[in-house]
């Protein structure tokens, strides 16, 4: 098994939270990132510690380019990061025409101006190693659009189209991109905002999703074993879209 350096932003919340116990039970060093959560990010990377992998939490405010450029360079100053899961988003939900500026772009810079910044820094030491894998976490929201998300459906999108360009510069260089775009998945807020029948009516599956099932796909693009797979938004959905 190759060990590499996996960076996760928003990486303590209940789904990064799978991706990074996932990344680290593949014996790679997980980075995870947070920033109002910093205190979820050091407990996790301490429990992970415990069990023998390796891991450490960091902040970062995604939103701030130049701040985000100094943590992530202080981090590649030990080595490169050949993978980087792009899992923080936030969302502000309104109809377009209730929805306000400071709704649209607050939602829009977490998660694509986000990736951007997250990903700028960590590109070039990528490249020169001739292996990463960059995996964006879009939503289903992104593929068929969602009442009342048009700032996060946008979003969402967005990274779809950054990564299938960032297929077409890297894949010669042994890096793939990928997005993976969940449908309902089990957490806190899903569970208090749908309840289960109503998720039954929507989903073809009959059930939202767990994490671990998404952390699963992410773990696979992440592997030498994906290495043909590059460009593609992957729904993992049950069938919702």
């Amino acid at each position: 098994m190759n060990q590499r350096r996996a960076l996760v932003t928003g990486g303590a919340s209940p789904l990064g939270a799978a991706i990074s116990r996932r990344l680290a039970g593949e014996g790679h060093e997980v980075l995870i990132h947070a920033h109002a959560g910093l205190g979820r990010a050091e407990a996790l990377a301490a429990e992970l510690g415990g069990a023998g992998h390796r891991a450490s939490a960091f902040a970062a405010d995604l939103t701030d380019m130049p701040a985000t450029a100094v943590a992530v360079e202080a981090l590649l100053a030990v080595g490169p990061i050949q993978i980087l899961i792009h899992n923080a988003g936030t969302h502000d939900d309104a109809p377009l025409a209730g929805m306000s500026e400071q709704q649209w772009r607050s939602v829009v810079d977490v998660s694509l101006n986000g990736f951007y910044a997250a990903l700028r820094p960590l590109i070039l030491p990528m490249i020169g190693t001739r292996w990463g894998r960059i995996i964006a976490i879009s939503s289903i929201s992104g593929i068929m659009g969602n009442r009342g998300q048009a700032n996060y459906a946008a979003a969402k999108a967005g990274l779809i189209g950054a990564v299938k360009t960032l297929s077409l510069e890297y894949a010669s260089r042994g890096v793939t991109a990928n997005a993976v775009a969940p449908g309902i998945i089990e957490s806190p807020a899903v569970a208090a905002a749908m309840p289960r029948e109503r998720i039954a009516q929507i989903v073809p599956a009959k059930r939202a999703g767990r994490p671990e099932e998404v952390a699963d796909l992410v773990g696979f693009l992440a592997s030498d074993q994906a290495g043909y797979i590059t460009g593609q938004a992957i729904a993992i959905s049950g069938g919702l879209g």
